[in-house]
C-alpha cells in the first residue's frame, strides 16, 4: 500500500484510530492533515509524524460545525493541493444510561459530532474529489451500526445513521471514480473503551473489560493499527471495486455469535 505523493486528511487524528491512521499513511508516503478539537493532541500526531521524517500538518476543528469544517477542508488543498484519501473518524462516546433517562443536550452532542460531522466532512470533501476525478473516503461507524446497546441511544442511533450516510454518498459519486466505505470496529484499545468501562461498572472497570474480552473469540479487544490497517486498505488501489459497503473488525464476535459491545 503506496500512498507517495498522495495526500491523506484525518478527523479526530489526535489519538486512538485516527492517531494509528495517521502515522500508518505517512509511514506509506503520504502527506498527512491531521484535525482534531484537542490542540495539544493532534499537535502531538503530527509531531510523531515529523519525528519520522513525515510531513503533516494539525488543523483545529470542531467537526459539528460547517464553518470549521470547511477550514479543514480547504487547508488541504491550501498545503498540498489536493485530497485523495478522507478518513471521516472523529467521533465521541455520550453517556451511558438508558433510553428514558437519556439527556436530551448529550444526544445532540453526541448526533452532532457522530452523524453531522459525518455528512459536513462528505459534504464538503466530495466537491474536492470531484474536481480532481479520484479519491477514496472511509467513515468511522461501528458494530453499533447493526446491533443495539443497552444505555447507548445516541451512540448507537448515529453509528446506523454513519451506515446510511456511506451508502448514499459512495451511490451520489460512483460514476466519477470516488469511492466510499466504512469501517464497523468492536471493541478496540482506546481511550473511548476505557471511558464506557468506567461508567458501565465504575467500581470495577478492569473487570468489565475481562468480561468484554472473554466474550471475543481471540480473547482480546482490536488494536488501532489494526483498524488503521483496514482503513489503509479500503484508501489504497488494491480496494479499487470496493465502494458503498463496510468492514466489521470486530476478532470475529459477532460472527461468533457473541452480544457485541458497540463501542470502538
Amino acid at each position: 500500500m503506496d500512498f507517495t505523493g498522495k495526500v491523506a486528511l484525518i478527523t479526530g487524528g489526535g489519538g486512538g484510530i485516527g492517531r494509528a491512521s495517521a502515522l500508518g499513511f505517512a509511514a506509506r508516503g503520504a502527506k498527512v492533515v491531521v484535525v482534531d478539537l484537542h490542540e495539544a493532541e493532534g499537535r502531538d500526531s503530527a509531531a510523531l509524524i515529523h519525528q519520522h521524517s513525515g510531513d503533516a500538518r494539525f488543523v483545529r476543528a470542531d467537526v459539528s460545525q460547517a464553518v470549521d469544517v470547511r477550514g479543514y477542508v480547504q487547508a488541504c488543498p491550501d498545503a498540498y493541493g489536493r485530497i485523495d484519501c478522507f478518513f471521516n473518524n472523529a467521533g465521541i462516546e455520550g453517556h451511558v444510561a438508558p433510553t428514558q433517562d437519556y439527556d436530551e443536550a448529550i444526544f445532540d452532542a453526541v448526533i452532532a459530532v457522530n452523524l453531522k460531522g459525518v455528512f459536513l466532512g462528505l459534504r464538503h470533501v466530495l466537491p474536492v474529489m470531484l474536481r480532481q476525478g479520484t479519491g477514496a473516503i472511509v467513515n468511522t461507524a461501528s458494530i453499533a451500526a447493526f446491533f443495539g446497546g443497552t444505555g447507548m441511544p445516541a451512540y448507537v442511533a448515529s453509528k446506523h445513521g454513519v451506515l446510511g450516510l456511506t451508502k448514499v454518498a459512495a451511490s451520489d459519486v460512483a460514476h466519477s471514480g470516488i469511492r466510499v466505505n466504512a469501517i464497523c470496529p468492536g471493541p478496540v484499545e482506546t481511550r473511548m473503551m476505557r471511558s464506557l468501562e468506567a461508567q458501565r461498572n465504575p467500581a470495577d472497570p478492569e473487570a468489565l473489560a475481562a468480561a468484554n474480552r472473554a466474550g471475543i473469540p481471540s480473547g482480546r479487544y482490536t488494536t488501532a493499527d489494526e483498524v488503521a490497517n483496514a482503513v489503509l486498505y479500503l484508501c489504497s488501489d488494491l480496494s479499487g471495486n470496493i465502494t458503498g459497503t463496510h468492514l466489521i473488525l470486530d476478532d470475529g464476535r459477532s460472527g461468533a455469535g457473541g452480544a457485541p459491545s458497540p463501542v470502538r
